[in-house]
């Protein structure tokens, strides 16, 4: 485990593998930390250099004041990247982890050689919804969404899994400033116009019980990127990496293998 200082922000992150491998960076969701990606990692090829890190105010990272701005978010991932020396890297971005990649690639295209939009969107949900959903939590803790959270979140035949208990504590642990600050950086981003522009090659995977970004939705947001590719996970809800890994990591591995970078 290791801090980077952003300056207004210190970032937990991590890094396995050798030094010189292919760097594969992963960027997590809403109310989740870099443990999200737990599931998958032992399954994927050999020798990458695996980059793991917590956005502001998730998992070890420190909490600024929100609101934040996606900018804020996508800024922090850029020096990060920078000063670990990341040029061309796969970029695998999941919910809010998938617009920090459509950010970051519009910004830095020298950083990102492919990317992967996990259950996510050039645009989630709206104002209203988003603005709600911050009173809840500034009323009454994360803890008065969990339950609905869940359901969104995981497939119903998952939510009957013990091992659900894992992923609703993950959440409810979160710090609420994180999340409503997140919750309003979402609220505020829509990415369809300049995710349109970009030019490299894409993978869009997308759960078929997702509540929170429908497949429908993912697939109209990789449709915006030329010869982009799309796969749907059936049995599966909005972390298809933690209800599906094998096939996840199978995907994700054949698209690795695909744009040559392992």
């Amino acid at each position: 485990m290791q801090l980077f200082d952003a300056g207004d922000v210190r970032l937990h992150y991590r890094v396995d593998g050798p030094a010189d491998g292919a760097p594969v960076v992963f960027a997590n969701s809403l109310g989740t930390d870099m443990r999200l990606w737990d599931p998958i990692l032992p399954l994927l090829p050999k020798g990458l250099r695996i980059i793991r890190y917590d956005k502001r105010g998730h998992g070890l990272s420190t909490v600024p004041k929100g609101p934040y701005s996606m900018g804020a978010l996508v800024g922090d991932c850029e020096k990060l990247l920078d000063h670990l020396e990341v040029r061309n890297c796969v970029f695998v971005g999941l919910s809010i982890g998938g617009m920090i990649a459509q950010g970051l690639a519009i910004k830095r295209l020298d950083l990102i050689r492919a990317v992967v939009l996990s259950n996510t969107a050039a645009k989630i949900g709206n104002a209203t919804m988003w603005n709600d959903r911050i009173s809840a939590v500034n009323e009454n803790g994360i803890e008065s969404l969990a339950d609905s959270v869940m359901e969104r979140w995981f497939s119903k035949e998952f939510r009957s899994d013990p091992q659900i208990e894992l992923w609703r504590n993950m959440l409810v642990q979160q710090a609420s400033d994180g999340y409503t600050g997140c919750s309003a950086a979402i609220s505020g981003t829509d990415f369809y116009t300049p995710t349109s522009g970009l030019r490299l090659p894409c993978l869009g995977i997308a759960g078929a019980e997702d509540g929170s970004t429908p497949p429908d939705l993912v697939r109209e947001t990789t449709d915006l990127i030329p010869g982009s590719k799309f796969h749907l996970i059936r049995r599966a809800g909005h972390l298809p990496c933690v209800e599906q890994p094998e096939e996840y990591a199978q995907v994700l591995s054949d698209f690795l293998t695909g744009v040559g970078h392992v």
